[in-house]
C-alpha cells in the first residue's frame, strides 16, 4: 500500500533547455536549466522589458507546435533556442497533471529522440537532429522521455537522456554530432524515469546520474566527451539538478539527494555532507547571500526541510536532533521545502512555491518567515525573476506575476493552455514557455 501511495503522489517530480552562435552572444544567454547559475534569475537588464501580461494571442511574438513530448526547458544562446523532445511513432500519449495513483505510459513502440533549434526572433526551425531511436521502458504518465534540460556554451549543445544513458554533443550552428557518450540503461525508482539536468563549468560537463543500480557523478571534457573522473554514489534515484557553487572560498558541486546532500570539489572528492532530507528529492540547490539553499519536501512527509548552508564546510555537518543550526548550517525551516519546484533566492528574500500553491517568502539570511499567500492551481515548474518581478506558472497554464519584496502584491494573472510542467526560459526581453504541445515566445506587442 505504501508503494502505491508513493507511486501516485510522486508524479510531480518527474518533470522536474544566432548566426555566429559560438560567440559570446548578445545578452540573451539562458544556457541551462533555470538560466545562469541555475538561479532562475534573468541577469540581462533587458529582461525588465519582459511583458507582465499575456494570453494565447496578446503579447505573443510567435508560437509553434513542438513534435512529441518533453518536459525539458528551452535554453537560449544569442538568437537560437534549443529544445529536446521524444516522439512516439505510434502517436503521443497525453500526460496528466496533479497527483494520481497507478498510471504509467510508454513501452508501446519505437520513439525518436530529437534535439531542435529555433530562431528566437521568428520561431522558424533552424535544424533538427535525431540522436537515438528505440523502444523505451514504461514510465509514469506525468513524466516524459525528454525531461532533462540540455546545456550549451554557444558552440555546442549537450543533451542528456537518462533512460538510455546517452549524452550527446551537437554543433550549435547546424546540429551535427560532435561526440556522444552512452552506457547501458539503468533502472529508475519504480520506473518513474529521470529528470536531473547536466551543468557546465570551466569547459566541463558535470552529470549526476542517480539510479537504482549504478549511481554516480561524473565530469566530461566538453570539447571531446572524454570522461575526466567518476565518483560512485549510493544507488538511489533522485531528480535534483546539481549546482556549481562559486563561493568566496572555493568552487564546489552541490548535489541534493534523499540520502543527504553531498558537496564535491571539482576533482570529484567529497567535501561535506548533510543528512536529513525527505523521502524524495527534486528541487535543485540555489546560491545567494554567500550561502547555498537546499531542501526537499515530499508531500507525504511531515518534515520538509529547507537549509541555508555557509561556505567552507568539511565532513558531516548534519544537525543533531532538536538543532536548527550549527557552525555551517545557518538555519533550518523544518516544513518549508517544496516537493518539485525549486526555490528562488532574490536578494535578501527566499521565495518558495509549494506544489499546492502555497507561496512563502523568507528572510534569506535568518530564515524568518516574512509572508505566506495561496496561489491557485498545482505547481511543477520552478519560479523565475525578471527585474524586480516574480513569476509563478501552474500546471493549468496560469502565470501569477508578483512584486518582489517583503509584501505580497499580485500584479497580473496570465493564462495560456494546459498543460504546463516545464520551467520557462528568459531571453532578453522575451519569455519562452513550453506547454505539452507548443512553444510560446512572449514579447511586447508595442
Amino acid at each position: 500500500m505504501r508503494n502505491e501511495v508513493l507511486r501516485g503522489i510522486c508524479a510531480g517530480f518527474l518533470v522536474a533547455g544566432c548566426l555566429g552562435v559560438a560567440s559570446a552572444g548578445d545578452g540573451n544567454e539562458w544556457p541551462q536549466f533555470r538560466g545562469p547559475g541555475g538561479s532562475g534569475i534573468a541577469l540581462d537588464p533587458k529582461s525588465r522589458g519582459v511583458p507582465t501580461e499575456w494570453d494565447t494571442t496578446k503579447n505573443v511574438a510567435w508560437r509553434i507546435d513542438v513534435p512529441g513530448l518533453g518536459w525539458s526547458s528551452p535554453i537560449v544562446w544569442g538568437n537560437r533556442v534549443f529544445l529536446t523532445t521524444a516522439v512516439d511513432v505510434q502517436g503521443t500519449e497525453q500526460p496528466e497533471g496533479g497527483f494520481y495513483l497507478g498510471k504509467d505510459r510508454g513501452g508501446r513502440g519505437e520513439h525518436r529522440w530529437l534535439v531542435l533549434a529555433y530562431d528566437l526572433n521568428t520561431g522558424v526551425k533552424l535544424w533538427e537532429r535525431q540522436v537515438h531511436q528505440a523502444v523505451p521502458p514504461r514510465t509514469h504518465l506525468k513524466s516524459s522521455y525528454a525531461s532533462a534540460t540540455p546545456v550549451t556554451d554557444g558552440e555546442r549543445v549537450y543533451a542528456w537522456f537518462g533512460e538510455f544513458g546517452l549524452l550527446a554533443a551537437l554543433n550549435a550552428e547546424d546540429g551535427a554530432e560532435v561526440w556522444s557518450f552512452s552506457e547501458p540503461p539503468r533502472k529508475s525508482r519504480e520506473n518513474w524515469g529521470f529528470g536531473a539536468s547536466p551543468v557546465m563549468h570551466g569547459g566541463r560537463i558535470y552529470l549526476v546520474h542517480d539510479n537504482e543500480e549504478d549511481a554516480y557523478v561524473a565530469a566530461f571534457d566538453a570539447s571531446t566527451g572524454k570522461e575526466i573522473w567518476r565518483t560512485k554514489r549510493s544507488p538511489e534515484t533522485n531528480w535534483s539538478t546539481p549546482l556549481v557553487w562559486e563561493n568566496d572560498q572555493r568552487t564546489e558541486l552541490v548535489v541534493a539527494a534523499t540520502g543527504g546532500v553531498t558537496s564535491y570539489d571539482l576533482n570529484g572528492e567529497a567535501l561535506w555532507e548533510l543528512r536529513g532530507m525527505s523521502q524524495i528529492t527534486v528541487p535543485n540547490p540555489v546560491a545567494g547571500n554567500g550561502m547555498v539553499y537546499v531542501g526537499s519536501g515530499f508531500v507525504a512527509d511531515r518534515q520538509k526541510p529547507l537549509y541555508a548552508i555557509r561556505p567552507g564546510a568539511t565532513g558531516d555537518i548534519s544537525l543533531k536532533e532538536g538543532e536548527t543550526g550549527n557552525r555551517h548550517v545557518a538555519w533550518l525551516q523544518q516544513r518549508a521545502a517544496p516537493y518539485v519546484p525549486s526555490f528562488l533566492a532574490a536578494g535578501e528574500y527566499l521565495y518558495v512555491i509549494k506544489d499546492n500553491g502555497q507561496l512563502s517568502c523568507y528572510d534569506a539570511v535568518t530564515g524568518t518567515l516574512v509572508y505566506e499567500e495561496r496561489l491557485r492551481g498545482h505547481f511543477t515548474a520552478s519560479p523565475w525573476m525578471c527585474g524586480d518581478t516574480l513569476f509563478f506558472l501552474n500546471e493549468g497554464g496560469d502565470t501569477y506575476v508578483v512584486q518582489s519584496g517583503p509584501t505580497f502584491k499580485l500584479l497580473a494573472t496570465n493564462t495560456l493552455e494546459k498543460l504546463c510542467l516545464a520551467t520557462p526560459a528568459v531571453a532578453g526581453d522575451r519569455l519562452l514557455i513550453r506547454t505539452s504541445s507548443r512553444l510560446y515566445c512572449i514579447g511586447s506587442d508595442q
